[in-house]
């Protein structure tokens, strides 16, 4: 019986150490900046995240919305912060890939240190429900008879909303415009509103305004489950399954043992089943990358970034 009482004594002590470990981080509170107005996609999964680390801590997770020029605001300040791991941002691709080629920004993609992505919201080209356009068919034929006259919000410029209105018009063989705004609240209205043709968007706002907009394709690999109706761009022909990555990033002078505390904290919080269940209902597509593999990443979707770049006259 002694030997038992010990061995249970041990397994306990051995515990409760595992447990010291692996809340050890954080010891504080930590501040989590959104570059972008409230109640937009990066926002709404901040939201969430700080709900499920409330469960799992006894700090808090502090979000701040800090918008400007599309995130670039923020991005440009993240290296002067605190560098001590208490101190984050998110991220978004392909826009820290595509602003700083432009030139007007004041960071280069080189200065954002991402440590961790956790989903992508695919794009989506969508019109108001009382549309004349019931198809993707319907749309180009109307686009190619009057070349120049369709208009696709979206949210910023050199976004990932901007890229999928180039990628529309490359791989659909038509000319439309793209009217930025600074916001998904802002572009909804003008689209319910007829004010645009549509809107290159996200699974997202298809889901939230369901009864008012209508989705004519998608970039996901297979047809989104709420969407049975609505063919990927993969089925109409085009190579493109994409969308806007989220993530975030430290001050680039982050120590890397920081830098992966960070990215281990993100990680758990993206495989708690809450979380999971809110991504899946809200129109989220789960990745998981983390710090170490960032780079790579980062690299492998520029290169697909470049060609529609090009056409976008940001690179020669």
């Amino acid at each position: 019986m002694k030997l038992i009482r010990l061995a249970l004594m041990l397994i306990a002590l051995t515990l409760g150490a595992m447990v010291q470990v692996v809340w050890a981080y954080p010891e504080k509170n930590i501040q989590y900046i959104i570059s972008f107005v409230p109640g937009g996609e990066s926002d709404v999964m901040a939201r969430w995240q700080q709900v499920v680390f409330r469960k799992k801590n006894k700090h808090e997770l502090i979000v701040v919305n800090k918008p400007g020029a599309g995130g670039a605001l923020a991005w440009s300040q993240l290296n002067g912060m605190s560098a001590d791991g208490y101190t984050i941002m998110g991220v978004n691709l392909p826009h820290i890939v595509l602003q700083p080629l432009e030139g007007q920004v004041q960071y280069k993609t080189e200065d954002i240190t991402p440590v961790y992505w956790f989903h992508y919201t695919a794009d989506a080209i969508l019109v108001a429900a009382d549309s004349p356009y019931k198809t993707f068919g319907d749309l180009v034929k109307a686009a190619k008879a009057k070349p120049g006259e369709m208009t696709f919000a979206g949210s910023a410029t050199f976004s990932a909303n901007h890229l999928a209105h180039e990628k529309f018009n490359l791989f659909a063989g038509v000319k439309s415009t793209y009217v930025p705004f600074k916001g998904t609240g802002e572009l909804t209205q003008a689209v319910i509103g007829k004010h645009v043709t549509g809107t290159m968007s996200y699974v997202p706002l298809a889901l939230q305004q369901k009864a008012r907009i209508r989705m004519l394709a998608v970039a996901l690999d297979k047809r989104h489950p709420a969407f049975p109706d609505v063919p990927t761009f993969k089925e109409l022909g085009f190579k493109w399954v994409d969308g806007a990555y989220r993530g975030v990033a430290v001050p680039k002078s982050t120590p890397r043992d920081a830098q992966k505390k960070v990215s281990d904290m993100m990680a758990a919080l993206n495989k708690d089943p809450d979380i999971l269940k809110w991504m899946a209902e809200g129109g989220f597509e789960v990745v998981d990358i983390p710090y170490d593999k960032n780079v790579a990443f980062v690299k492998e979707r520029s290169k697909e970034y470049m060609e529609i770049a090009k056409r976008m006259g940001l690179v020669k």
